[in-house]
């Protein structure tokens, strides 16, 4: 038997944020299970903990959405780090993605990461595009700091600001649209939409991918990460905030994002919900 654990990401109250299924020690499961039993799960991202190829390394981590495997995303990242820091191992750490290493600081309760991957900029598409694929209106989007971008740190968002808290409740995806565009860019992967407004300081985002079988995710770290590099890029300035996610969903997360030139951290809370066996 293989034990797992599930934990709330971005959150330090159960039943909040984003669950994150993970397989403390994958190492006697058969590679070709990953997929299945993430599918299993059916929550947007499973992480699978290997032995690290480098020695000197914490541990390996393989992250599987429903559909596919992932290269880096952000609060398997967390409640990975989380998990292994409550067996013992850190606080510092280093965690061999796809990416490459991620080097982590964890607590029993919370952890950060920084990366260095250089941000991409993979299309601009068209204002009207991105609207009808949100259900919006060209005028809810907001073209003063960028337009509607894909980019990505490893996994590709569009990143769309809106103009108002009540427009980003609005959002509704359109799924015919999005397939659509998705062939009509197809450098943006399944088009995964990560929508955002400004207020008082906090930002507050939703993030759609239902051609992921994600409809929507409570909280995403590497989309917030990448939001974090684009800002950077427009602004020439540093950028330090915290995303608000998943209020809409009933499931409140809170990202922290610490952004310059050439790196970008991310930092944030996970509880532990349940813990069982695979059979």
């Amino acid at each position: 038997m293989t034990k797992y654990f599930v934990y709330d990401v971005f959150t330090d109250s159960r039943f909040g944020g984003n669950p994150l299924a993970i397989i403390p020690d994958a190492s006697g499961l058969p590679e070709g299970d990953f997929q299945r039993i993430a599918r299993e799960f059916n929550f947007s991202e499973t992480t699978f903990v290997l032995p690290p190829d480098d020695p000197s390394h914490t541990a390996k981590i393989r992250i599987f959405s429903p559909l596919s495997e992932l290269p880096f995303a952000g609060h398997p990242t967390i409640g990975t780090a989380i998990a292994l820091a409550r067996q013992g191992h850190g606080p510092d750490m280093t965690l061999e993605l796809g990416v490459g290493p991620i080097v982590c600081h964890a607590t029993d309760h919370s952890a950060r990461f920084s990366t260095q991957v250089p941000l991409k900029v993979l299309a601009e598409p068209e204002v009207a595009d991105v609207a009808q694929v949100l259900g919006l209106t060209v005028a809810d989007i907001v073209l003063q700091t960028h337009p509607p971008t894909t980019a990505t740190l490893g996994l590709q968002f569009t990143i769309t600001e809106v103009r108002d808290r009540a427009t980003l409740s609005a959002a509704k995806p359109n799924i015919e649209a999005l397939r659509r565009f998705a062939t009509k860019y197809p450098q943006a992967g399944r088009f995964a939409q990560h929508v955002y407004t400004r207020s008082d300081g906090v930002i507050f985002a939703r993030m759609f991918d239902p051609l992921d079988n994600i409809p929507e995710d409570a909280a995403t770290g590497s989309a917030a990460a990448t939001l974090g590099a684009l800002l950077v890029k427009c602004t020439s300035e540093p950028q330090e905030f915290v995303i608000r996610q998943g209020d809409d969903m009933g499931r409140p997360s809170r990202i922290e994002v610490n952004a310059k030139a050439g790196s970008v951290t991310i930092a944030g809370s996970a509880v532990a919900v349940m813990e069982g066996q695979l059979l």
